[in-house]
C-alpha cells in the first residue's frame, strides 16, 4: 500500500470479490462496481506516479486530486468491509430445533437483505463522488503530472566546497582511519595493487565530507584523480565523461561517444597512471557493476577508488576483492559536536556564552551527533550574521522532531533525507510514515512493529503458505539497509529493536502531515488535531486543553482505523464505541487496573469487529471478557507480562484468524487452540499436555512456541515428541514444567526422535535434562542445528567435558546457559577449538567443579558468567585459582562474573573492581577467610565490599553488617 495512493492497494482486490456470484449481488450494483473498480485501476496508477514525486514539486491541483481520491479509496473500503463483516458474521444456523433454526434463517435473509441494500446505495453514492472528482480533474486538465520546472541545487554539492574551519570533528580521527584503510604510510608490493573502499552510513553523517577531505590530503600522491557525484538518477555516459573531462580530456571529442566507447577511453588514459578516483554517491549495485568495468584492469601502481553510498549492500558490491574494504561512518561524539556547532555560531575564541549553553546542550542531542543535521540546526540560528534571541533558539528547539516547524532553514536537512524517501518504493514509504507513532528517542520493537504492519495492509501478501512476518521482516532489513532506521542489536548480536534518528522523524512527521496519514497528538501545541477526516491517531501525551470529549469532537472517531495510546495520554483515551472501523488498538504500558475511566472498560472491546490488532501487553489487566470472541478478525493479541491474567475466556475459541498470541503463563482452555490453524508464534502457554498434544497437530504454521506443563506422563510425552515433529517453520522451541515429578523422559524422546527443522534459532528447557541427548542430537545431524543461536538449559544433571566439545563445535552458536543441578567432573575445561563464534556464555556448576579457559578460548566472548568451587580448586592443587582469564577474552565487553562457591557456600561475583560476596549460614570469621581467598586470587581486585545479610549474622559487629544487595 501506498501512502499516497490510500487503501487502493487493498481495495481493488476486494471489489473483485464482491463480484463473486456467492455475495448474489443485482446486477445494477455489480455494474457499478465494475465501473469502481476499472476507475479506481485507472486512478491508482496515476496515484503510484505521484507517490514518486517529491510533495513539494507537484502542482497544487495534483495535491488536491490526489488527497480527494486517497479519501475516497478509505471510504470505499469502509463500505466494502461493513459489508464482508455482516456477511461472513452471521452465525450457522442450529438445525438442531426446527422451529428454532427456521426462524434464525429468516433472520438472517432479512439481513442480508438490509446489507445488500446497503451496500447498493453506499456504492451508488460513491461512484457519483467518483464521477465528480474525474470531472473536476478533466475540468482542470491535471493529469500531467510532473514536478514544477524549478530545480532546487543539490545541497550535497555544498558539502563538497566547505570551509575546513567550519567542520570541526570530520577531520581528525575519521580521515586517519580512512587513511590507514588506504595504505598510503606503506609502499609494499600489495599495496600497489588497485585498492576500493566504500564509505557507507547513514545521509548526513559526512561520507562526501569526509571523502573530500582525505581527497584533497592525499591527491599530490596521483597522477591523476577525479572527485564526481553520481546521485539517485545518474547519466551512466555522463558519469564516465565527467571523469574524462577531470582527467584532462576535451568535452568536445566526448560527447559523440557511446557507453562501451567511453569506457575504452578510460580505461586507455588510465592504463598507465597512478590514479585517485571518488565516486561520490551510489544507490545502486548494477550502477556500480557498469563503472567498475572501466577500473578493471589494474596496473599495479598503487592506485586508489574510493565510493560512498547510503546503502549496505551497494558498498558491498563495492568491495568485492580481499583488498577492498568498507568503512562504516560512525556520528561524531560529543565533544566534536560541540565544537562544530559552536563555530558555526561563536566563531570568536571565548566561545559559547552561558546563556545559551544548556540550550546548546538540548539541540545537539535532538541533532543526534549528525553533521549535517549540526551544520543545518547552527546556520539557523544565526540571522544577518548575528546570533538569533536565545527566545529563538527555545522555539526552534520546541519544533525540532514535531514535523511541524516553519522554519526554512530546515529545508535543506529534509531534502537531503527525502532523496533516501523518495527513493523508497511504495510500500517501504509507507512502513516508514506509520514510525510517526512514536515518540522522538522512543525504542522500537521490531516485532511489535512488524505485526503493526501485517494488521494495517502493508505488507503485501506473497504467494500461498508465505508467512506475513517474513514478508514484514524483510521490509524491516531493507529500511535498515537503506539507513533510514538504525537497528539496535542485543548482546548476541541479533537486531530485536530499532530507532529513528530525530532528523528522520522530523521528515516524515511533515510528509504524514502533508498526506493527512496519520494525526499525533503529543501535548506540545504542534499536534495534528486539526484534520478531523484522520485515519491513524497516535496519542502520546496530553496537555490542560485535552481531554476525550475535547479529541472527539475534533477527530471523527467513526472513520478512525487505528489508535496507538502511551501512558501519558491514557486519561484522553475515547470510549471503545466511538469506532466502527478501528483495525488496529494498542494500549501497551497502560496500566488500565488504575483507570479509573469507564472508557478503559474492555468490556466493549467486543464491538471492534474489523479489529487486527490488540496490543494488551504491560497493562496489568486480571481477566479478558468473553466478548473478545466476537473479534473474529483479529490477527495478532498481546498480553505479554500480565502476570495477574490466570486464563483465557473459552469463547477465545471463535479467534480462526489468530496468526500471533503473546501472554505470559497464561492457562488455555480445552478447545482453545484447535481452530487456530493460521498461529505463527504462541507464547507463553500454560496447558494440560493432554488438551495439548490433541490440539498441537493443528498449528502447522507455529514458528515460535513457548509452553509450560502443567502435567506430564510418558505416553503423553510421546504424544508431544510426535506432533512436534510435524512442525516444520519452528524457529523457537521454549519448554518448561511446573509438574513436581516431571522426570528426563520428555527431552530423551526429542534426543533420540526429533529432527530440528534446520531454520531452528533458539531452543530453551527448564525441564530435567541429560546434556547426552543435547550430545546425541547433535552428533545424529548437525546440520539440523546449523542456525542455532541460542541455548538455554536450566536443569541439567551434570557437565562432562565431552558435552563442551560437542556443543561448542556448533558454528552459529551465540548465547549459551547451562545450570547444573548436580556435578560429578570437577575440572572443566573451555579449548580453544570451540565456541568461536559464541558472545555470550554462563556456566554454573555450584560448588562442585572448576572451570579453567584455555589461552584463546571463546574469541569473541562479550559477556562471560562462570562459577568456581573454592574447595574442589583447592584440594585439585588450583590454590592460586588461575582460571585462565587474565590475558585472555580479549573481546569482553561486561566485567567477568564469576560465582565463587566455597566449602561453607558463599556466593562471590565480581563487577569491574568490586566483588559481591552473597554470604548464607556463615560465620563472620568465614567469610573474612573467603575475602581473602579472593583477594589472594585476584590481586588487582582491591575494592572488595562483603554484603552480608544481617539476619544471619545476629552476633556480628555493626561495622560487619551491610545492607542487603538489591536484585541484578
Amino acid at each position: 500500500m501506498d501512502v499516497v495512493a490510500g487503501a487502493m492497494g487493498r481495495l481493488l482486490p476486494k471489489l473483485g470479490e464482491l463480484l463473486m456470484e456467492e455475495y448474489n449481488l443485482n446486477k445494477r450494483v455489480k455494474k457499478d462496481i465494475e465501473f469502481l473498480r476499472k476507475e479506481l485501476e485507472s486512478m491508482h496508477v496515476a496515484l503510484v506516479k505521484v507517490g514518486e514525486v517529491p510533495r513539494d514539486q507537484l502542482d497544487k491541483q495534483v495535491k488536491l486530486w490526489a488527497d480527494e481520491v486517497r479519501d475516497l479509496s478509505y471510504d470505499m473500503e469502509d463500505v466494502v468491509d461493513k459489508f464482508l463483516v455482516r456477511i461472513h458474521g452471521i452465525a450457522p444456523h442450529d438445525n438442531t430445533k426446527r422451529f428454532k433454526g427456521v426462524m434464525r434463517k429468516m433472520i438472517g435473509l432479512f439481513k442480508k437483505g438490509k446489507n445488500h441494500h446497503l451496500i447498493a446505495h453506499a456504492i451508488k453514492d460513491i461512484k457519483e463522488q467518483l464521477q465528480e472528482v474525474a470531472a473536476r480533474r478533466d475540468r482542470n486538465k491535471v493529469d500531467a503530472i510532473a514536478p514544477s520546472p524549478a530545480i532546487a541545487i543539490d545541497p550535497r554539492l555544498r558539502a563538497m566546497y566547505t570551509e575546513e574551519t567550519e567542520l570541526v570533528g570530520i577531520y581528525g580521527k575519521k580521515d586517519q582511519d580512512l587513511l590507514r584503510l588506504l595504505c598510503m604510510d606503506n609502499d609494499d608490493t600489495s599495496n600497489k595493487r588497485l585498492k576500493k573502499i566504500s564509505i557507507v552510513g547513514f545521509g548526513g553523517l559526512g561520507k562526501t565530507t569526509l571523502a573530500r577531505a582525505v581527497y584533497e590530503k592525499i591527491k599530490v600522491r596521483f597522477d591523476c584523480r577525479t572527485f564526481v557525484p553520481v546521485g539517485r538518477n545518474p547519466d551512466i555516459k555522463k558519469v564516465f565523461r565527467d571523469i574524462l573531462i577531470d582527467l584532462g580530456n576535451s568535452s568536445s571529442d566526448l560527447a559523440i561517444l557511446d557507453e562501451r566507447q567511453l569506457i575504452n577511453k578510460l580505461r586507455e588514459v588510465l592504463e598507465n597512471k597512478r590514479y585517485l578516483v571518488i565516486i561520490d554517491d551510489i544507490w545502486d549495485e548494477n550502477l556500480w557493476k557498469d563503472i567498475n568495468v572501466a577500473f578493471s584492469n589494474t596496473n599495479n601502481l598503487g592506485s586508489r577508488l574510493i565510493t560512498t553510498t547510503r546503502i549496505f549492500n551497494v558498498s558491498k558490491s563495492c568491495c568485492s576483492s580481499a583488498d577492498d574494504s568498507v568503512y562504516e561512518i560512525k556520528p561524531l561524539s560529543t565533544i566534536d559536536s560541540r565544537r562544530l556547532f559552536h563555530k558555526r555560531i561563536f566563531p570568536g575564541e571565548n566561545g559559547c556564552p552561558n546563556e545559551f549553553e544548556q540550550v546548546s546542550k538540548d539541540i545537539l542531542k535532538k541533532c543526534g551527533v549528525v553533521p549535517l543535521a549540526i551544520i543545518t540546526i547552527a546556520s539557523a540560528l544565526v540571522g544577518d550574521q548575528k546570533v538569533k534571541p536565545k527566545r529563538e533558539w527555545d522555539i526552534l528547539l520546541q519544533s525540532l522532531g514535531s514535523g511541524l516547524t516553519e522554519d526554512n532553514s530546515l529545508a535543506d536537512m529534509r531534502r537531503i533525507l527525502s532523496f533516501s524517501y523518495y527513493d523508497l518504493p511504495s510500500h517501504l514509504k509507507t512502513c516508514l510514515l506509520y514510525l510517526c507513532i512514536y515518540p522522538e528517542d522512543r525504542k522500537i520493537d521490531r516485532d511489535t512493529l512488524i505485526w503493526k504492519w501485517v494488521a494495517e495492509g502493508f505488507v503485501h501478501r506473497g504467494k500461498q503458505g508465505t508467512s506475513m512476518f517474513l514478508l514484514g521482516l524483510n521490509y524491516f532489513n531493507q529500511l535498515i539497509n537503506r539507513s533510514m532506521i538504525l537497528p539496535i542489536y542485543n548482546i548476541i548480536g541479533q537486531i530485536y529493536a530499532c530507532h529513528v534518528h530525530d532528523m528522520v522523524l522530523d521528515l516524515i512527521c511533515n510528509l504524514s502531515y502533508e498526506a493527512k496519514f496519520l494525526n499525533v497528538l503529543d501535548g506540545t501545541g504542534n499536534s495534528m488535531s486539526s484534520q478531523s477526516n484522520v485515519r491513524r491517531l497516535s496519542l502520546q501525551n496530553r496537555n490542560e486543553d485535552h481531554s476525550a470529549e475535547a479529541l472527539t469532537n475534533i477527530i471523527s472517531m467513526s472513520r478512525v482505523r487505528s489508535i496507538t495510546i502511551f501512558p501519558p495520554a491514557v486519561s484522553i483515551m475515547p470510549g471503545l464505541s466511538r469506532f466502527e472501523v478501528l483495525r488496529v488498538l494498542d494500549l501497551s504500558g497502560c496500566h488500565l487496573e488504575k483507570s479509573s475511566s469507564l472508557q478503559l472498560n474492555l468490556k466493549g472491546v467486543g464491538h471492534l469487529i474489523h479489529l487486527r490488532y490488540l496490543g494488551l501487553a504491560r497493562t496489568k489487566i486480571s481477566e479478558l471478557p468473553a466478548e473478545i470472541g466476537n473479534l473474529l478478525f483479529l490477527e495478532v493479541l498481546d498480553l505479554e507480562c500480565n502476570y495477574k491474567l490466570r486464563e483465557l475466556p473459552s469463547t477465545f475459541c471463535k479467534l480462526r484468524r489468530l496468526i500471533f498470541l503473546r501472554v505470559h503463563m497464561c492457562e488455555v482452555a480445552p478447545g482453545v487452540l484447535q481452530n487456530l490453524k493460521s498461529i505463527e508464534v504462541l507464547w507463553y502457554i500454560k496447558t494440560s499436555l493432554n488438551i495439548f498434544v490433541q490440539e498441537l497437530g493443528n498449528l502447522a504454521m507455529l514458528r515460535e512456541l513457548g509452553i509450560c506443563f502443567k502435567d506430564g506422563s510418558l505416553d503423553l510425552y510421546e504424544g508431544f515428541v510426535k506432533s512436534l515433529c510435524n512442525l516444520q517453520h519452528i524457529e523457537s522451541l521454549t519448554i518448561s514444567s511446573n509438574f513436581r515429578k516431571a522426570s528426563f523422559e520428555l527431552m530423551d524422546l526429542l534426543g533420540k526422535h526429533w529432527v530440528p527443522p534446520v531454520h531452528l534459532r533458539e531452543f530453551l528447557s527448564h525441564m530435567p535434562i541429560q546434556l547426552s541427548t543435547v550430545r546425541g542430537l547433535i552428533k545424529r545431524d548437525p546440520s539440523h542445528l546449523s542456525n542455532l543461536f541460542e541455548l538455554i538449559l536450566r536443569s541439567v544433571k551434570e557437565v562432562q567435558q565431552e558435552d563442551l566439545g560437542v556443543i561448542g563445535g556448533l558454528l552459529s552458536l551465540r548465547r549459551l546457559f547451562i545450570q547444573t543441578t548436580q556435578q560429578t567432573q570437577r575440572l572443566l575445561v573451555i579449548d580453544a577449538t570451540g565456541f568461536s563464534c559464541l558472545l555470550q556464555f554462563e556456566l554454573n556448576c555450584g560448588s562442585a567443579a572448576q572451570i579453567v579457559f584455555e589461552r584463546g578460548a571463546m574469541p569473541r566472548a562479550e559477556d562471560v558468567r562462570f562459577s568456581l568451587g573454592v574447595r574442589v580448586a583447592k584440594e585439585d592443587g588450583n590454590c592460586r585459582f588461575d582460571l585462565g582469564v587474565r590475558g585472555n577474552l580479549l573481546s569482553l565487553r561486561r566485567p567477568v562474573y564469576v560465582d565463587v562457591y566455597s566449602a561453607f557456600d558463599v556466593g562471590v561475583r565480581f563487577l569491574r573492581y568490586v566483588c559481591y560476596m552473597y554470604c548464607g549460614g556463615v560465620t563472620v570469621g568465614e567469610a573474612k577467610e573467603a575475602k581473602a581467598l579472593v583477594r589472594h586470587a585476584y590481586p588487582n581486585h582491591r575494592d572488595i565490599d562483603i554484603l552480608m545479610r544481617p539476619d544471619i549474622l545476629e552476633d556480628a559487629p555493626d561495622d560487619d553488617i551491610c545492607e542487603e544487595e538489591e536484585e541484578d
